[in-house]
């Protein structure tokens, strides 16, 4: 498994990410893993990423190669006089639903995403991560979360555990915090029904207008970004037909 690691060191680390991230990183000290994302100052997804307690204070950031120099980027922007280091690692990452092996932290998305080890690669385990990820719409960062266009509780954030309410101020706090009182969200992730293919990104048509875009195909189900107030229960993209019912709206 590839991804990009940034370790975060430094007297200030825990607090410098706590003023910029989605989550609490004082949930460290009891789970060493969680999931969280950086906004930009309008609420919209930059990155998504696991930060993950080492020893010392120092925290690692797992995130996915093509997004991890622009989040360093960015971070670095932040530093001022705090007194942090930010530097890229080499480290392995390995990921698996069996067994978890010595020193494996669960993955807090969710507890069909299996475990997460570092610092060792193991050979893959034979999971069908795409197909994990549609059943339980679990969005991928660069297909369903795209920089400054994604509003993580239309991705579903909340459910995964990568968004704390009570933590304080991070970036892009106020837009998060006015969506999540509303009576309910107009558009987002959920899993659908598909027969036949579409490309990643194609448009929904709904009634001849349209309702969205359907993204991660696995089997007969794709994760899919509607809007709720134009989706119907049969649907268009390209030359596929989705398959929609309200209730499966996330909570």
């Amino acid at each position: 498994m590839t991804r990009a690691i940034i370790e975060v060191s430094g007297q200030d680390a825990s607090k410098f990410l706590q003023g910029l991230v989605t989550n609490d990183l004082r949930k460290l000290e009891r789970d060493g893993i969680v999931y969280a994302a950086f906004l930009s100052p309008q609420g919209k997804y930059l990155a998504d990423f696991f930060l993950v307690a080492r020893p010392d204070g120092v925290i690692w950031i797992d995130v996915a190669p093509p997004i991890a120099a622009e989040l360093l980027r960015r971070l670095a922007a932040f530093k001022l006089r705090a007194q942090v280091s930010l530097t890229p690692l080499d480290i392995a990452v390995s990921r698996g639903t069996g067994p978890a092996p010595a020193g494996a932290l669960p993955d807090p998305r969710h507890p069909a995403l299996g475990w997460r080890l570092y610092g060792q690669a193991l050979p893959d385990d034979g999971t069908d991560w795409d197909a994990l990820r549609v059943a339980h719409c679990i969005p991928e960062s660069g297909i369903e979360l795209l920089p400054n266009e994604t509003f993580i509780l239309e991705a579903g954030f909340e459910r995964l555990h990568g968004v704390d309410f009570r933590k304080g101020c991070y970036v892009g706090q106020e837009v998060t915090a006015r969506m999540q009182h509303k009576t309910s969200l107009r558009k987002g992730l959920v899993t659908v029904g598909i027969e036949g293919c579409a490309p990643v990104g194609a448009e929904i048509v709904a009634a001849g207008k349209p309702a969205g875009q359907v993204f991660t195909q696995a089997g007969n189900k794709a994760i899919a970004y509607l809007r709720f107030d134009r989706a119907s229960a049969e649907m268009q993209a390209d030359s596929a037909r989705l398959f929609w019912q309200a209730e499966a709206e996330p909570a």
